[in-house]
């Protein structure tokens, strides 16, 4: 899998995880993100900002992203085989405004995550 795409579902993830513990829903392995969900996750900028220092080691964690954390090394291998086609395109558009929105720390991020 391409890095930047290895980052982007990265932050995905990350922002899923967000949206999860904003919105709860019923007993399942991992419920679904609406598109309402996550573009209200994504104009907490401070919220993002707090989860982007956590992933960089520049700021404590909270569960979000201590998970975040925790989920790292699976997405840089590679592993979403259980992503679904909604959630394929959450990624593309989390990567997208990471890029246009955040790019100081999206070039932190890649930086931090390619080595």
């Amino acid at each position: 899998m391409h890095f930047k795409c290895q980052v982007a579902l990265l932050l995905c993830i990350a922002l899923t995880a967000i949206v999860t513990e904003a919105f709860p829903q019923a007993d399942t392995d991992r419920p679904a993100v609406s598109d309402e969900a996550l573009e209200s996750t994504l104009k907490d900028k401070r919220y993002l900002m707090r989860q982007l220092k956590c992933a960089l080691g520049e700021a404590p964690c909270d569960p979000v992203g201590r998970r975040l954390k925790s989920l790292a090394p699976l997405v840089l291998q590679g592993s979403c085989a259980q992503c679904s086609p909604k959630e394929l395109n959450q990624i593309r558009k989390v990567l997208s405004y990471m890029q246009i929105n955040f790019p100081k720390e999206w070039n932190k991020v890649l930086k931090q995550y390619s080595r």
